[in-house]
């Protein structure tokens, strides 16, 4: 931009602020007579000057002007002057009018109330239907689910044509064996796990240790030891136990 065009478009700001303060007198007055409540300078030039583009100092005289006038009211609060429409222009309310206005109040505030519970409902339904599928990907998932079905339904003819079922006497027999070694191991467990607490009593090392390559501290006959919940002899009182246990493997008792 020009220096020119700097002038002139400073020129014309200027001309519109003046244009805007001349009239500050009849629209802060009608604002003022419309709202029908005390307002500071500060007030109605922050509610104003961004539609009316009038300034603070344009607000102020303006305010001033209208109360030397007589056409609205000044008094001062606290540190501050309050301007407020004449209320003698007004007619007078009777108490009757003040019920009918307090009463729609009330209906207005009731209304107002069950629309935001209506708008809150309205919000949460469009945030899930916004979160769901749309109708190509549920089709989509249509299409797998039933293909992932055929293969489901294929794969349960199969088996109801296989002629090696098992009978529920097979399979109850099946389940008296396992508890029967599940039991055997925990009592072979024990066993190994009392044995080798025996023997770290007087074992100068870790337990640690002890199981990677320890030496069996007796100077005579075989050394009974625990090897994975198994008992074995050692032949000699020398030999490294190497002992493995089940939680070297993450090998877990299933449940009882």
């Amino acid at each position: 931009m020009s220096g020119f065009q700097s002038l002139a478009a400073g020129k014309a700001m200027s001309k519109g602020r003046a244009e805007a303060a001349a009239g500050a007198p009849g629209l802060l007055l009608k604002y003022l007579q419309e709202q029908n409540r005390p307002y500071s300078a500060q007030d109605v030039f922050g509610n104003l000057q961004r539609e009316h583009g009038l300034g603070k100092a344009a607000v102020v005289k303006a305010l001033e002007q209208l109360a030397q006038e007589g056409k609205i009211k000044e008094k001062m609060y606290g540190k501050q002057k309050i301007y407020f429409a004449d209320q003698d222009q007004f007619d007078m309310v009777s108490d009757a009018d003040l019920q009918n206005l307090d009463a729609k109040i009330v209906a207005l505030t009731a209304q107002v109330q069950s629309l935001q519970q209506s708008c809150r409902h309205m919000e949460a339904e469009l945030k899930e239907l916004t979160s769901a599928l749309t109708t190509p990907e549920m089709q989509k998932e249509i299409q797998e689910l039933k293909k992932e079905c055929a293969g489901y339904t294929e794969r349960l003819k199969n088996i109801q044509a296989a002629t090696n079922h098992v009978t529920p006497e097979e399979k109850e027999q099946v389940y008296r064996e396992r508890q029967k070694y599940c039991k055997e191991w925990r009592k072979r467990k024990r066993m190994a796990t009392e044995l080798c607490d025996a023997i770290l009593e007087g074992y100068p090392k870790s337990k640690k240790q002890f199981f990677v390559s320890g030496t069996l501290p007796l100077p005579c006959t075989p050394w009974i030891f625990a090897q994975g919940g198994h008992i074995h002899l050692s032949p000699s009182p020398q030999e490294e136990v190497g002992i493995e246990t089940d939680e070297d493997y993450n090998v877990k008792l299933p449940d009882p």
